[in-house]
Order: C-alpha cells, then structure tokens, then sequence
C-alpha cells in the first residue's frame, strides 16, 4: 500500500473517530493528511468509499478468524449443536482484540453506532459471517422463536458495541482494564444468561368499561 494511501486512511480513521463521520469533509481529511483532495479521488472516488475501505481492513481479518473459530466448533460437535458459549466467545474474542490493538477504530465504531451508520456498515461487512453465526444460534437454542431469537441478539449487538467503544463504568469508584480474554468471559457470562433465559410471558390488561 502506498504512503499516501496509508496516511488518508489512518488519517480518515483518526478524524472520524474524533467528530463523527457527518461533520468531516473530503477536504479536513486532505488538509489534515497533508495531501491533494485529488488523491482521494484517484484512491477511493468518495468519501462512501472511503469509508468501506477504512473499516474492511479492520474487519476482514476479525471475519477471517471468527469463521476459523466457527469452523473448528463446528467440526469439534459433529452433528450436534455448538454450545451457546462458545459461539458468542468466537464472536466476541476476535473484535475485542482488534479494539484493544486499534483504539481509533474502536472510536470510530462507537461513531458510526452513534450517528445510526452501523447497520448499513454491518449489512455490508458483517453480513455473510453473521448469517453463519444466527444459523448455529438456531441451532443451539431451538426453543427459541425467530422474533424472540431477534430480539436477544439485537441486545447483544447493543452490549457489545458498548464494550467495544466505551470504558467500563467506575463501580465503587475504580475500573481496572482487563485484557480481551477476561472482558470476552465476562460478557459471553452475561450473554448467556440472557439467551438462556426464559421467554418473558406478556402481562395481559384489562380494560375497563
């Protein structure tokens, strides 16, 4: 990859990150990159695309190793079902490392979470490795209908997000980091409570007359 190429994106990343993706221009990130607005035009064509390749040189490793993880689960249960821990920890483990290691990119998630962006991002990012993972979910939680299956993992999206783009909360006036490991514990632990869990039965009220 060329130096020029290099620095727009770290530098795309960084201001992202820092004010959102809205508010920064083609030109702020050329002003700040020190280059010509017509190299991100010959590199990338826009700013949307810009964008798509910032975030896939990220997420494509963090892919490439959940489905190595999905795959040595999957042939380690034969026909029977993946434990519900151990997919959400091959899930978990890998993104957590990447947000450990890239902490501009983690902001910059938390950013695109922020400003309603992450769905279109995880539609085309996320997509292929996320229908693999929801098929061995059905799979390991067959009581489950499909809006009840929605549901939870919707909360899990929320859960991770937060872990991934925000500190943890001081609790008796401390927080102690924690390496991936021992965060992706904690959370699969509190994870599986909740898809564990029984359906919550809906309250019935009465109207009256």
């Amino acid at each position: 990859m060329s130096e020029t190429r290099l620095k727009i994106l770290d530098t795309a990343e960084r201001l992202f990150g820092e004010q959102g993706y809205a508010p920064v221009s083609l030109r702020h990130i050329t002003a700040a990159a020190g280059v010509n607005l017509a190299a991100i035009h010959y590199y990338f064509g826009s700013k949307e695309e810009l964008l798509d390749e910032l975030v896939m040189r990220k997420v494509a490793p963090v892919n490439e190793e959940r489905m190595e993880k999905l795959r040595s689960l999957r042939e380690e249960a034969g026909p029977n079902p993946i434990a519900v821990q151990d997919l959400l920890g091959a899930f978990l483990l890998p993104a957590l490392r990447t947000a450990e290691k890239n902490p501009e990119f983690a902001k910059l998630m938390g950013r695109l979470h922020a400003e309603g962006l992450m769905p279109a991002v995880a539609r085309k990012h996320f997509g292929p490795v996320a229908e693999r993972f929801l098929a061995e979910m059905r799979m390991a939680l067959p009581d489950l209908t499909e809006d009840e299956l929605a549901w939870r993992v919707h909360f899990m999206v929320g859960a991770m997000a937060h872990t991934l783009c925000a500190p943890p909360l001081a609790l008796a006036g401390r927080t102690v980091p924690e390496p991936p490991s021992d965060v992706s514990r904690r959370i699969v632990a509190f994870l599986c409570g909740g898809f564990r869990a029984p359906v919550a039965a809906r309250e019935t009220v009465e109207v009256k007359r």
